[in-house]
């Protein structure tokens, strides 16, 4: 991951032979909506253009995760929070890839992954996040979050949050959680983007489902921690 060695010999160039393939017509994305939840906001035809230029993964962001869970576990042994289990969500990747990892920290591993959504920040529709802790912005926001009780709110099954830091601090205040949503697939969807949440930490009922199992057999508390 972090050399490459060729022999010293020239090299045969063959002449590749192009053929034009056909434009695919592009695919509108729909959303649902269910009774009295939010209006999902769908990307116009320039944002998911910009969404379609993100780059792939690099493998400096399995570097950047390894340092972050050494600093969540020292975290959670001073804080009597979980040292088995914390999840974590990448906000430097495109929406329509897993960013939503569930790492076993006694084995040092990822052991499950899944889409979740950013927040629209009030807007019609946000290809990449912005953050804010304001009480009403409706963003995302950076950070450490305790994962308190489970409770049924307004878009079911729900996990409170508790924001850790400065930058999330409001987080039970706005009402920022983990919930599912019907908007957000089981499985990858890029280049296609996501549908946007305000500022929850949305993802699909059968993932919901994951880390509510994880949440129900550990311990302590677990974190979540939010970066870019």
């Amino acid at each position: 991951m972090e050399k490459s060695s060729f022999e010293n010999k020239p090299l045969a160039v063959k002449k590749e032979t192009k053929v034009a393939k056909p434009k695919k017509k592009k695919q509108k994305i729909k959303t649902t909506t269910a009774g009295k939840a939010k209006t999902e906001t769908i990307p116009s035809k320039d944002e998911e253009e910009e969404e379609k230029e993100e780059p792939a993964p690099s493998p400096e962001n399995t570097t950047i995760l390894n340092i972050l869970t050494k600093k969540i576990n020292n975290y959670a042994i001073q804080n009597d929070l979980s040292t088995e289990y914390c999840f974590l969500v990448d906000m430097s990747l495109p929406s329509g890839r897993n960013r939503f990892f569930i790492y076993d920290l006694k084995k040092n591993t990822i052991i499950n992954s899944g889409l979740v959504s950013h927040g629209s920040c009030n807007e019609t529709f946000l290809a990449r996040p912005r953050f804010s802790n304001a009480t009403s912005s409706g963003c995302s926001s950076l950070g450490k979050y305790k994962v308190g009780e489970f409770y049924k709110g307004k878009y079911g099954k729900s996990f409170r949050l508790y924001g850790l830091d400065d930058c999330n601090s409001n987080a039970y205040k706005r009402a920022v959680v983990i919930h599912g949503y019907d908007c957000v697939p089981d499985k990858e969807i890029y280049p296609r983007v996501l549908c946007n949440s305000f500022g929850c930490v949305m993802v699909s009922y059968n993932f919901f489902d994951k880390i509510s199992r994880i949440i129900g057999k550990s311990e302590k508390p677990i974190v979540l921690w939010i970066y870019q």
